[in-house]
């Protein structure tokens, strides 16, 4: 079966870094996945990303070696199922709240006896070999997200579940949980108290603490926390960044010529 970097990486005690995408097309994805990342997360939860266009972007990130995740849009086995046959090695789930909700992620990831995943791999055994149904259990990455108040009272419970891999952090969305505004790279004690649960969930459980940062100081301040799936912003925030060199060009082309 074709490897899975990012397993590698981690059992390797590396620490991974995660490009995200919400614009959907597969040139875009391909772009994306030549920027030097070990991993590359579609997003179909926030993103304007359908079924057609994450295949089509899953089948862009193959032509490289780094690992095709996808961000769900909701812990349904139905999409669980679609995502992993199209291609996806990894899985980040949002809104797990609870351990049963960890436990019926894992079982939807999973083919019978230890699951409930349909058989019908398509596209994955193309991808990863046909090899795939026999060793998709134990190679595909489960992480599940960490952005309720709930989620955070019962980190470690959902940090034991059987065939987890990982938590992964939605700081914007915890934020908002606990009391706070928007936006990531937040550092407010009560966040950074919660990010430490985390880590010490994981680490208690054997399994690996991921975040999402926006800045390339706040993911290696988090590295040091002891997070080692970091995400660092994507391409629709690539492409916002842009609006400082419209704006710096507009400047000097109106300024006042001597």
């Amino acid at each position: 079966m074709r490897p899975v970097l990012v397993r590698s990486l981690l059992a390797e005690g590396r620490t991974v870094l995660n490009g995200w995408s919400v614009i959907p097309g597969g040139f875009l994805a391909e772009v994306m996945a030549s920027l030097g990342w070990d991993s590359l997360t579609v997003d179909v939860q926030h993103g304007m990303i359908g079924q057609t266009d994450m295949v089509a972007m899953l089948q862009a990130i193959s032509t490289t070696t780094l690992t095709p995740i996808v961000r769900l849009a909701a812990n349904d086995p139905t999409l669980v199922g679609q995502a992993l046959d199209a291609g996806a090695m990894g899985l980040i789930c949002p809104l797990i709240n609870s351990p049963e909700e960890a436990a019926a992620f894992v079982a939807a990831s999973r083919y019978p006896p230890k699951g409930i995943r349909s058989s019908g791999a398509t596209r994955a055994m193309i991808y990863a070999g046909f090899d795939y149904g026999a060793n998709a259990d134990a190679e595909v990455l489960r992480f599940a997200m960490i952005e309720t108040a709930d989620a955070l009272r019962r980190v470690e419970e959902i940090a034991a579940t059987p065939g987890l891999d990982g938590l992964y952090v939605g700081p914007s969305d915890l934020s908002l949980a606990l009391g706070g505004g928007q936006g990531f790279d937040k550092d407010e004690p009560h966040m950074l108290e919660a990010y430490q649960a985390v880590v010490a969930a994981c680490r208690k459980h054997g399994i690996t603490a991921g975040i999402h940062t926006a800045t390339p100081a706040f993911a290696a301040r988090m590295s040091e926390f002891g997070f080692r799936f970091i995400t660092l912003v994507g391409d629709f925030n690539f492409i916002l960044a842009g609006r400082a060199a419209v704006r710096q060009t507009r400047s000097l082309l109106e300024a006042p010529t001597k």
